[in-house]
């Protein structure tokens, strides 16, 4: 299988594998924020998925992938370090700001620095026709950020910090999936750094939970909020390995503004699963991302 993919890298056929990575990406991310956000505390949620998905990806480090070379140690520490202030920041903005408001805020931000970083770190270019669509779906993303803000949002006095969270959680999608990029490039074996990632990177987050589960007054019964993390490790494992494999195959770049196509399905999760309104400015604003997304992949051709 890596020997497969890895003759992928930087084929026509590598470049469509990467378009549909990028989408399947874009739709599993918006479940698990919604997974995030649903009935429970977030920071219990984020809990129970991460040692979810820790468990799970043990095995496989330990006794299934190469084991990985020396210089990715640095790699790993470094991208931990980085997962855990985004995860900390996705929480916090969570708790102050409803999700249609917070979700398409921090996935606003992230490509646009992500492309930027990417033209730095791996000498990417876009094409006139990319950046155009670039605006076009940032002009949606935000569009419904601000609609939903307008029409949706509930807590007002705790929106000025929601949307300041929200921001700064976006920059560091972009920081995390540009040095994600490098490290999934970085090791012979992309299932390598997959594995050793997901089982390093939740293994902090559970310890936490569980000192908020038992301080709190009223804790959720374990069962439910054990199979939410259940279910959000496996979307996990194939949202962010679909998404770290398309950057190996293709452009960073292209791969994360496809992704922000995840903002449409939120909408749609939100709409059709948490029951909040959807009209007809809405959906306009949610093509405008889809479009976006059409032609950067077109102008790229």
């Amino acid at each position: 299988m890596s020997d497969w993919l890895i003759s992928l890298e930087g084929t026509e056929a590598g470049h469509q594998a990467a378009l549909w990575l990028a989408l399947l990406a874009a739709f599993l991310h918006a479940v698990f924020g919604a997974l995030q956000k649903g009935r429970h505390d977030p920071w219990l949620s984020r809990g129970a998925i991460d040692a979810s998905y820790c468990l799970m990806a043990a095995p496989f480090a330990l006794f299934v992938v190469p084991w990985p070379e020396p210089h990715m140690w640095v790699i790993f520490a470094i991208a931990w370090l980085i997962h855990i202030l985004y995860k900390t920041l996705q929480a916090l903005a969570y708790t102050k700001g409803s999700y249609t408001v917070v979700y398409p805020v921090v996935r606003g931000t992230g490509p646009l620095f992500t492309v930027i970083g990417a033209s730095f770190i791996f000498n990417e270019s876009f094409t006139l026709t990319q950046w155009l669509g670039v605006l076009v779906l940032l002009a949606g993303i935000f569009g419904l950020a601000i609609y939903n803000l307008i029409f949706l949002q509930t807590s007002r006095e705790t929106l000025p910090i929601a949307l300041g969270l929200a921001a700064v959680t976006g920059l560091f999608v972009a920081l995390y999936t540009t040095y994600d990029a490098y490290g999934i490039r970085a090791t012979a074996d992309p299932f390598t750094f997959l594995a050793w990632f997901f089982m390093i990177d939740g293994a902090t987050l559970p310890f936490f939970a569980y000192l908020r589960w038992r301080n709190l007054a009223d804790p959720p019964a374990p069962g439910p909020l054990m199979m939410r993390g259940l279910i959000g490790g496996l979307v996990a494992f194939a949202s962010f390995g679909s998404v770290m494999l398309a950057t190996r195959l293709d452009k960073v770049g292209e791969a994360a503004v496809l992704r922000e196509t995840s903002t449409v399905f939120a909408a749609l999760i939100g709409w059709l699963v948490l029951k909040e309104t959807v009209g007809p400015r809405r959906i306009a604003l949610m093509t405008l991302i889809a479009l976006g997304a059409v032609i950067v992949e077109m102008g790229g051709q």
